[in-house]
């Protein structure tokens, strides 16, 4: 899927019109780890349960109108490939920037687990 496939979708939600702000995350493997070693590709795993919820709770936000996932998982990744698509639409730009935040740090700690590979 596509960044802009999300966001083609979310302009098709009912409650679009209430949208004032559309915001998307485009995660993506750099070529270090945090620590600077220098990577060659990494893995991540997925626990969708955990993301449904996380999803719905977010959703449930005043304001907000939709909030859609991909995660590119179960798969080698490589340096520059896309990892996550995040796009979040809302009333305003506070409650949507907010939002967008609160679920990429739930979804990176409480969701995904990377396996980096390293040079």
């Amino acid at each position: 899927m596509r960044m802009n496939t999300l966001i083609e979708k979310i302009k098709q939600h009912p409650d679009y019109p209430k949208a004032g702000m559309i915001l998307a995350h485009n995660g993506v493997v750099r070529q270090t780890s945090r620590d600077g070693r220098p990577v060659t590709g990494l893995r991540v795993a997925v626990d969708y349960d955990k993301l449904e919820r996380i999803v719905t709770q977010k959703k449930q936000i005043p304001g907000i109108v939709e909030i859609l996932v991909e995660i590119f998982d179960e798969r080698n990744l490589a340096v520059g490939d896309d990892v996550m698509f995040l796009v979040v639409a809302g009333d305003i730009r506070e409650t949507v920037i907010t939002t967008l935040s609160e679920t990429l740090n739930a979804i990176k700690t409480m969701v995904t687990k990377k396996t980096e590979y390293f040079k």
